[in-house]
């Protein structure tokens, strides 16, 4: 699944295209991509069609439309139109009459919407392994008083959120007796971040994985989240990281932070900082990628 840097990169693709446009049909073209609305592709067609879309929003890896208008009240206050992306999912924006895209799975026929000059466009969704989809969910208010979609209610806020409080989430890491790793891929505690900026962020603090949360002291752990920020804001802007084909932007373009990674997919590779051969190990189905010198792993503990 795209990390908080792909996510957010498609996010700023779409405000660019969509915002304010009306929908002017909802083809739904395999039944998995909608696997998750009630009701089904009918549903969601008849839900979404003649709406504007008002807006484009993401906390973490999780992306959600905004759409109202029409006359019936409920319509007016909007829905959300929350999109899983999978492992494979991508949003594409296309001239009407382009060719259609081998694994076209869901296609909106945008109108002119608010701005009646621009030209009408298509948003669509394409994944390759089907894992994505959509699907219209309720409004729910978040621990933080923030409202998001129901489904994305129990996801911790991500750090370039206006309700990340940095100093809540150390003491949640330092409440727990677990791998520190394993705490940064937790989305209930910070959101976003996925295997790939976790190796970054850790090799940037200089932090091993498997070191034990309530070991770590609050400076280390805000030097940790501090290092989170700063890669993933530095993905952002070079468009995310790119390993295939699989994840691009809108325009079908990849992202270059690939060529920036210090840590990850690097085994074998000098250590950027001291030079020391990097490594890798097996780490829940994945792999961790670190330096033996400047990332020391914890020492057994003596029974």
């Amino acid at each position: 699944m795209p990390e908080l840097p792909e996510v957010e990169t498609i996010r700023l693709g779409l405000a660019a295209h969509i915002i304010g446009r009306r929908i002017d049909q909802v083809e739904v073209l395999h039944p998995r991509a909608v696997r998750r609305q009630t009701g089904g592709a009918g549903d969601l067609i008849a839900r979404l069609r003649g709406l504007i879309i008002t807006g484009v929003r993401r906390r973490g890896k999780y992306l959600w439309l905004t759409v109202g208008g029409g006359k019936d009240a409920a319509v007016q206050e909007g829905w959300a139109v929350v999109i899983h992306l999978g492992m494979s999912g991508q949003l594409l924006i296309a001239e009407p009459g382009a060719l259609d895209e081998t694994h076209l799975r869901i296609r909106l026929n945008l109108g002119p919407g608010v701005d009646a000059d621009s030209d009408p466009i298509e948003l669509r969704f394409v994944d390759q392994r089907t894992f994505g989809g959509w699907f219209v969910d309720d409004w729910a208010v978040d621990a933080s008083g923030i409202v998001v979609p129901e489904s994305i209610s129990h996801i911790a806020p991500d750090p370039f959120e206006a309700s990340y409080d940095q100093g809540k989430v150390i003491g949640r890491i330092r409440a727990k007796h677990t791998e520190i790793k394993r705490v940064l891929l937790d989305q209930s505690v910070i959101s976003g971040v996925g295997n790939i900026y976790a190796d970054e962020s850790l090799w940037r603090a200089e932090l091993h994985g498997e070191r034990v949360t309530d070991r770590i002291t609050r400076a280390k752990l805000a030097e940790l989240l501090d290092a989170v920020a700063g890669v993933m804001s530095e993905a952002i802007a070079v468009g995310g990281t790119s390993f295939d084909e699989l994840y691009v932007n809108v325009n079908g373009q990849s992202g270059y932070f690939e060529r920036s990674l210090n840590a990850y997919g690097r085994e074998g590779d000098p250590c950027r900082r001291c030079g020391t051969v990097m490594r890798r190990t097996a780490f829940m189905n994945r792999s961790s990628f670190y330096c033996p010198h400047c990332q020391k792993p914890p020492r057994a503990r003596k029974t």
